[in-house]
């Protein structure tokens, strides 16, 4: 069966490679092949046509998806992060350390991203007026050079980007500031483990299997960040073995927060993360967490 990463091939990706390199997909039975996602959209795209079974997306970016008709036949069966890793990231030398101090900068970020459909909310709970920052439509590729020549104070960026940020905007010299939405907006997952309606209604044990080998491979690497960066250096040569180490001990207390183990989907906070979307105006009404995700095939708490 086919894997998408949820985005290239960065460090935050490499619990896959370790799955697959320690032997936790042979174990319960898969052979697994990782290819590289290039993001929520194409691997939603892909999932839906059976050119892939899994792959991890951004949970709020699917559910608004998904909510709106742009996509069906999808379905998610895990958390691969209990906290949304959603967020805004700025540099030290731009004089914003807290979300008030966005007002009266710029803020570059992709079209139709989470960080600017969420960002008025964010705002209201943060205390700061959204309209008094000027949000500039940049492409994905360009928002860290955006950032390191000044085109832009802030940008939309997951927080594990923060050592790649940095690299690119000096090497290190500067420092980067992450502003988590998760910090904000508490109930956001981080990304679902998606699969098709079709595996997860005909295949279920093997959708278990799945995310049980999956989960193993992230519970190894965060515990071990520098061997799960060797291991995707060794799949993926062109890899920073210092950044990824990096991102994955940046991912660690994302991906289990409260939570009792790794995994856990929780039907009641789903409700509240479709009762926030909604109060945003970024969905209809009357949708329930069985919308979006098999409750019952997640890792029980």
């Amino acid at each position: 069966m086919t894997y998408l990463t949820a985005f290239n091939t960065f460090g935050r990706e490499g619990y896959a490679y370790v799955a697959k390199e320690k032997g936790f997909f042979e174990e319960v039975g898969l052979d697994v092949d990782i290819q590289v996602g290039t993001g929520s959209g194409e691997n939603m795209t892909a999932l839906q046509s059976g050119a892939a079974q899994f792959a991890p997306v951004d949970s709020t970016g699917y559910m608004l998806q998904k909510a709106n008709g742009r996509t069906e036949g999808i379905t998610a069966v895990a958390a691969v992060q209990q906290r949304s890793m959603v967020g805004i990231m700025t540099l030290d030398d731009k004089g914003i350390t807290t979300p008030k101090d966005l007002e009266g900068k710029k803020l570059g970020d992709q079209n139709g991203a989470t960080t600017s459909i969420l960002f008025p909310l964010y705002a209201q709970l943060a205390g700061f007026d959204h309209t008094k920052v000027k949000i500039i439509p940049t492409e994905a590729g360009a928002l860290g050079p955006a950032l390191g020549q000044g085109r832009v104070d802030a940008i939309g960026q997951f927080v594990v980007g923060q050592p790649l940020i940095e690299k690119a905007a000096g090497g290190g010299t500067r420092k980067a500031v992450s502003l988590a939405f998760s910090d904000v907006i508490t109930d956001l997952y981080g990304h679902f483990l998606l699969t098709s309606d079709q595996i997860a209604n005909e295949q279920p044990e093997m959708a278990q299997k799945f995310a049980t080998a999956l989960l193993k491979g992230m519970d190894y690497s965060i515990n071990n960040p520098q061997e799960a960066a060797d291991i995707l250096a060794k799949a993926v040569p062109e890899t920073d073995v210092e950044v990824a180490a990096a991102e994955m001990v940046i991912m660690k207390p994302y991906t289990i927060g409260d939570a009792p183990k790794l995994g856990v989907v929780d039907a009641d906070r789903v409700a509240k993360v479709i009762a926030i979307l909604e109060g945003a105006g970024a969905i209809p009404a009357g949708k329930t967490p069985a919308d979006f995700v098999k409750v019952d095939l997640a890792p029980k708490a």
